[in-house]
């Protein structure tokens, strides 16, 4: 895993603002997001933790979310596999963790 996104993962699960080149993690009020190229492939609220590839299925958008806890992006014969299923880089769910009451 390259430095640049294991420091990008560090702060996304921390929750702290970080910028380097192209990978780039902002928070804001309780909503965390993760930024390739201005996209955003991740996201986590105190609802939900979701990732997307954004129709880019790039080594290096592949490499960003391997970096994040609960994701094992692998590629077989051109596809991509999220946690051992077939993925068409959509906006998946990874956790929900409850309501607000």
């Amino acid at each position: 895993m390259r430095k640049i996104t294991s420091l990008a993962a560090d702060h996304f699960d921390a929750g702290k603002t970080w910028k380097h080149d192209n990978t780039e993690v902002t928070i804001e009020g309780d909503v965390v997001r993760l930024f390739l190229h201005g996209h955003c492939i991740a996201q986590k609220t105190p609802l939900a933790y979701t990732i997307t590839n954004c129709g880019f299925f790039t080594n290096l958008t592949k490499e960003r979310l391997n970096g994040l806890d609960r994701v094992s992006i692998v590629q077989k014969k051109g596809k991509w596999y999220l946690n051992g299923e077939e993925w068409d880089g959509g906006d998946t769910i990874l956790g929900a963790f409850g309501s607000r009451a």
